[in-house]
């Protein structure tokens, strides 16, 4: 998720579920084909802006890596995000959350995560915009971050976020050998930083990526390509290490749609897919009435309102959660290729008062409680979104400036999914 439009993508999910199945998928793969074989070229024939990174590649490492993609889909019960952290524009702390501390990792793990997605930032700590190097004290503090998590024997997901939009706002042929440039140089170097670690760790490739159509879902696996050729060039662990491609926006029905190829790998059985899910936004995310539709505060068979009707949900409800990840059942999961679902969560309004807020809060919980049961039975990974707001509309479980749990209400319905 990105701070600065997250509250404005409701337009947008709108326009996803009216529109998805817009081409059918043959025609879609007559077209990604085309535009595919300029992809290959373009990974192929990467010119040498940037010096290479991978200075000093290693033989394959296998210790410590021994379990597969689908080993460690079944291994992960659930994971957290420590979001609007270290991805934050103007440094770790500028959108208001504390820096990252062991004992803050220690308490997300006591209360029953056994994963930690980091979403990170680069962009912003170059040394040298004309070389890509990136600052080795952001290498280090990322490590550290990373490890707080490997010494507790939680997994890691790192990955490109949303860093300023160089690349998700840029899936386009116009940007694609200047980003495939990018996207090399960076993942040589982020690779090569943290390839000392063990299976524990995984490497996303980016985050919610601007796609709409085949052609850019071409460019987007062109990203994703080079991603994967990065980091196995390395070496060492990072010949085994497991790698998260992300559908396009991380979008169930345009993933199912447009995503109908993955990257090849040298190392066979080591890749994930990744989407998100705010469904239904008006539930989820939306915080102001829009022409299109109102906010929605209830959500569920039984945790309705009888007396604030006009903020039931009407779309989007258990039937529409079973059908979409069923999707990435059939898509993915079935063929051997784990699905994470690396956001995912539901605003808490504590503006309402009142029976109002009190149904608000068991909608809620049972809205989270549904989303990792139906996760769960079909295969797919929950990691639920915390950007560290405890305040109205915010996703925050816990209290990041004194390591407490702040939601347990919530905590607990996204435990009681597991069960």
């Amino acid at each position: 998720m990105k701070k600065i439009d997250f509250y404005f993508g409701a337009a947008f999910l709108c326009l996803v579920i009216v529109f998805s199945y817009a081409c059918t998928k043959e025609n879609i793969g007559e077209e990604e084909a085309v535009v595919a074989n300029q992809s290959v070229a373009v990974n192929n024939n990467l010119t040498a802006k940037f010096a290479s990174f991978n200075t000093n590649p290693l033989p394959p490492d296998a210790n410590g890596m021994g379990s597969n993609a689908v080993n460690i889909a079944s291994k992960i019960k659930i994971g957290w995000n420590i979001g609007n952290t270290l991805e934050a524009t103007g440094g770790e702390t500028a959108w208001g959350n504390p820096k990252v501390t062991k004992a803050l990792i220690d308490l997300v793990k006591s209360k029953g995560f056994n994963a930690v997605r980091i979403p990170c930032s680069w962009n912003q700590y170059l040394a040298s915009t004309t070389t890509a190097q990136i600052k080795l004290e952001w290498l280090n503090r990322v490590k550290e971050v990373v490890k707080y998590c490997n010494d507790n024997g939680m997994y890691a997901i790192v990955n490109v976020h949303w860093d300023g939009g160089w690349l998700e706002n840029n899936v386009t042929t116009a940007k694609q050998v200047e980003n495939n440039e990018k996207q090399k140089a960076f993942w040589e170097q982020i690779a090569t930083h943290l390839r000392d670690f063990n299976g524990l760790l995984l490497f996303a490739s980016t985050n919610e990526p601007n796609v709409d159509d085949a052609t850019q879902m071409a460019v987007l696996k062109s990203y994703h390509q080079t991603f994967i050729n990065a980091v196995r060039s390395t070496g060492g662990k990072n010949t085994y290490r497991t790698l998260i491609i992300q559908g396009p926006r991380t979008d169930i029905p345009k993933t199912n749609q447009l995503m109908t190829s993955l990257p090849t790998d040298s190392t066979p059985g080591r890749m994930m897919v990744e989407i998100h899910y705010y469904a239904p936004w008006q539930f989820c995310g939306m915080t102001a009435d829009e022409s299109w539709g109102k906010m929605f505060y209830y959500w569920g068979n039984g945790f309705k309102s009888t007396t604030d009707t006009s903020r039931n949900a009407t779309w989007g409800e258990e039937t529409a959660v079973s059908a979409d990840f069923k999707l990435m059942k059939t898509q993915f999961v079935d063929k051997g290729i784990p699905v994470i679902m690396g956001e995912f969560g539901a605003i808490r309004r504590s503006s309402l008062s009142g029976t109002n807020l009190t149904q608000h809060l068991a909608a809620r919980a049972y809205y989270l409680k549904y989303v990792v049961k139906q996760a769960k039975l079909n295969g797919i990974i929950p990691f639920y979104w915390d950007e560290g707001s405890i305040t109205n509309n915010g996703f925050g479980i816990f209290n990041r400036s004194n390591n407490t749990v702040f939601d347990q209400q919530a905590l607990t319905a996204l435990m009681d999914g597991l069960k």
